[in-house]
Order: structure tokens, then C-alpha cells, then sequence
């Protein structure tokens, strides 16, 4: 299907003494237009698996109940993630987002449904995977159309840090929403309201055209490329070894939630659970927030390499933490790790893929942090019944030292391979010129 939309021109190469900064990235023609319903299109993927364990939890007066069912949604959305984008990038946004986000609520009050009527377990995991699986992916769609506007532009480093820091506000304010919602209205109130937000900034979203990227076939404007375009985001070597990176990175954030917790039980303060996970994520705003305003002269390989090393070694020493001050200076420093790998990343992606796969490549990394997350939620909680109190930490050692080995000795595949003017920028990048 071709695009019947036209991408504005892009945004011109600042001057390479220009410092870009998250001001002009955000006075950029076009971008308010997709940025403020995509937030709110994206602030329920936060939501959803607290409210589900909160409800779930009412209604079964178990919490073993409650986290399977999540975690069926959490591995559901890994899983079709990846394929929601690869279809987002053949079709165009819309196409995809408008009955993604109508499934997603029909699921997900299904759900919600099916636990307040005490349905058995089994209908709840059948009612999860749809939700799961239906769950838009409006991060990468927004970081896929940064790169129609911005083009070339250095401000691309700049937005990639600014989704970032994004997604961080995202987990912060939507948990809190979430918790408001099912403790003070009623335990059904988080997923409801989960539903009508995806649906409402769902449907805003995708009714900004012009911002979307083109989905015109190369094969059909110059001949010869079409096989390049749609083959799948995965075939790269290079988002491979990101796709590992990025399980790491979930492993942390799973860990942590687990570990967390477990700790401020165990010395009888569980309300410092907000207080030392909400420093780890103020740890990650910031950073994200230094690096996005900051004029790299390092090679983005180098700077991933040298950033997760810096994680891995961080989330190294959680385990050894046995004083709330010592944990919260830890988390602090980790969460500071992570956002840098976060953006880096993202940022590889915009040169080793193609236009025509950049959304699916997005997902695939997203999936990758959730896949990473739910399992290690599983592992670390394992760990913390059988073991020692704190050894969920060692969850987040495992995962980054694991990945760390796999980017050391694969590094070399995150180099941009040589590409012809058109693939590399994409067909779907810029609006078609005669340059073959």
C-alpha cells in the first residue's frame, strides 16, 4: 500500500558548532502535533501491568495469580511487537495503530470483565494475550516519525535522549495513576482508564498524516531495492547484538522492581519501595536529560561500549548493598547508566537500518526491554524465596555482564554497512527524489 500522505522537509543539518538542544529540537515544525497525543497514547503502556495486578489481586486474593496473568500480557506484547512494527513500516502507522488501539480496548475491558465476575485462571490468561499482544507500539512509531522531520540532523541524538527521558516520566506518572485510580476509586478504575486513554490518543495519534512516514516501495520508484526495504529488521547483525543489549537492560529494571521490594519488607519499611525505585528512575531522567543536550564527539559504538560497561559494573554492586542510604546511592548511579545505553542505541539504529524497517527495529528493542523485564521479575522473585534476602540483585549483575560479553566480542557488526544514497536514508525517510 503507498503512502497518500507527503512528508514535510526534513529539518537541515545544524551548524557543526551548534550545540543542539531539546529547545530547538521541540520548536521543530510538526513535532507538537505528534508528541502530545503520543504521549498520552503511550502513558498506558505504564499502566497495564500494575492495574492488572492490582485487580487480578482483589478479585483472587492472590498476588501469584495477579503476576502470571501480567507477566502473560508482558511476554504476549514482546512477542508481537516486533511483527506490529514490520506491519507499521509495509502499511503506514495508521493502518496498524487504529485497529491495534480498538483491540487493545475491547481486550483489555474483557479482562478486566472476566476478573471482576471471578472467572477462572485459565480465562484470564486467555483474555492477557490478546491484551498483551494488541498493546500499540507509540514509542517507536514517534521515534520513526522524529526521523521524517529531522532527517539527517544532528538534533537526531537529541531526540532519541528525549524519548528517553519520555519513556521515563511514562513509568513514573503512569504507576502513580494506576495506584490512584484502583486503591481510591476502584480496583477496576486503572485498567478502564487505561483502555480509554489507548484508545483516545490512539486514534489522535494516527490522525496526524503528515508526520507519518511513507511506505512507498523501492522496487516500484527505482527498481532494485524493495528486497532491502521490507526485509525484516532482524536480518541486520547489528540490531541482533542491540536486541541482546536491551535484554540486559530489562533484566535491571525487573530485578530492581523485585528486589526492591523484597528489601523494604524485610526491614519492615515497604513504603521506601516508591521512595528507592522513584530515585533509580530520577537517576535515568537525568542522564537522559545531560546526554540529550550534550554535542557528542564520540563514535556512537564507542560511547555504547564505554556506557555499558559503566552499567554492567554499577548493577554489579547491588547485591553487596545492605543500608537503605548504600541502595539509594547505587540505584541512583545505575539508573544514571542506563539512559545513555537507552539513547545510544536508538540512536544506532537510525544507521544500520533502512527507513522502510526503522519502526520494527524500534519494536524489536522495545520487546527486547520487556522480554528482559519479565523474565528477570520471575528469576529475581526465585531467588529471593529460596535464597537470601538481596539475591534478586544479582539478576541485574547476571543480565548486563552477559550482554556486556556479547557486545564486546560482537562490536564490530554495529558499524553501518555502505549503502547507496537512497537506502541508506530509506524511500520512507524523505519524499521521493530522482537521485538513482
Amino acid at each position: 500500500m503507498g503512502s497518500t500522505v507527503t512528508n514535510p522537509e526534513p529539518a537541515k543539518s545544524a551548524p557543526a558548532s551548534a550545540r543542539p538542544g531539546y529547545g530547538q529540537l521541540l520548536r521543530t515544525r510538526g513535532a507538537w502535533t505528534f508528541l502530545l497525543p503520543g504521549f498520552a497514547a503511550r502513558q498506558p503502556f505504564a499502566m497495564l501491568t500494575l492495574s492488572i495486578v492490582l485487580l487480578v489481586q482483589h478479585t483472587t486474593g492472590s498476588y501469584g495469580a495477579a503476576g502470571a496473568t501480567a507477566a502473560v500480557t508482558g511476554v504476549s506484547m514482546a512477542l508481537f511487537a516486533p511483527y506490529s512494527g514490520r506491519l507499521a513500516d509495509r502499511h503506514g502507522q495508521r493502518a496498524v495503530l487504529v485497529p491495534g488501539v480498538l483491540v487493545h480496548a475491547l481486550a483489555g475491558l474483557t479482562l478486566t470483565a472476566l476478573a471482576l465476575a471471578h472467572a477462572p485462571l485459565w480465562a484470564l490468561f486467555a483474555a492477557a494475550v490478546p491484551t498483551g499482544a494488541s498493546v500499540p507500539q507509540v514509542g517507536p512509531m514517534v521515534r520513526a516519525r522524529w526521523g521524517v522531520i529531522l532527517g539527517d540532523s544532528p538534533l537526531m541524538s537529541t531526540a532519541a535522549a528525549f524519548e528517553s527521558v519520555t519513556d521515563e516520566l511514562t513509568f513514573v506518572v503512569g504507576p502513580l495513576l494506576a495506584t490512584a485510580l484502583c486503591t481510591t476509586v476502584t480496583p477496576a478504575a486503572g485498567l478502564v482508564t487505561e483502555a480509554a486513554l489507548t484508545l483516545a490518543g490512539g486514534l489522535l495519534f494516527a490522525a496526524q498524516k503528515r508526520t507519518q512516514p511513507s511506505t512507498e516501495r523501492a522496487g516500484t520508484a527505482g527498481g532494485g531495492h524493495a528486497r532491502v526495504e521490507h526485509a525484516s529488521a532482524l536480518s541486520v547483525p547489528g540490531v541482533r547484538v542491540l536486541v541482546v543489549t536491551f535484554l540486559g537492560i530489562g533484566s535491571v529494571f525487573g530485578g530492581m522492581q523485585v528486589s526492591l521490594a523484597a528489601f523494604t519488607e524485610s526491614i519492615g519499611e515497604p513504603g521506601l519501595n516508591g521512595v528507592l525505585y522513584g530515585t533509580f528512575a530520577a537517576g535515568n531522567m537525568l542522564s537522559g536529560v545531560v546526554c540529550g543536550a550534550m554535542a557528542w564527539k564520540v563514535a556512537p559504538q564507542r560511547r555504547l561500549l564505554l556506557g555499558y560497561t559503566a552499567l554492567a559494573l554499577a548493577a554489579s554492586a547491588l547485591w553487596t548493598a545492605h543500608s537503605v542510604l548504600l541502595l539509594a546511592a547505587l540505584g541512583l548511579l545505575v539508573g544514571m547508566c542506563i539512559a545513555p545505553a537507552l539513547i545510544t542505541g536508538y540512536t544506532l539504529v537510525e544507521g544500520l537500518v533502512p527507513a522502510g524497517a526503522r519502526t520494527e527495529a524500534f519494536t524489536w528493542l522495545t520487546g527486547a526491554v520487556a522480554l528482559g523485564q519479565a523474565a528477570a521479575v520471575t528469576v529475581a522473585g526465585q531467588l529471593e524465596d529460596r535464597l537470601w534476602g538481596g539475591a534478586g540483585f544479582l539478576v541485574p549483575m547476571a543480565g548486563t555482564l552477559l550482554a556486556l560479553a556479547t557486545l564486546v566480542t560482537l562490536r564490530s557488526r554495529l558499524s553501518a554497512p555502505a549503502r547507496s544514497r537512497t537506502v541508506a536514508r530509506g524511500v520512507g525517510h524523505r519524499s521521493p527524489v530522482a537521485v538513482d
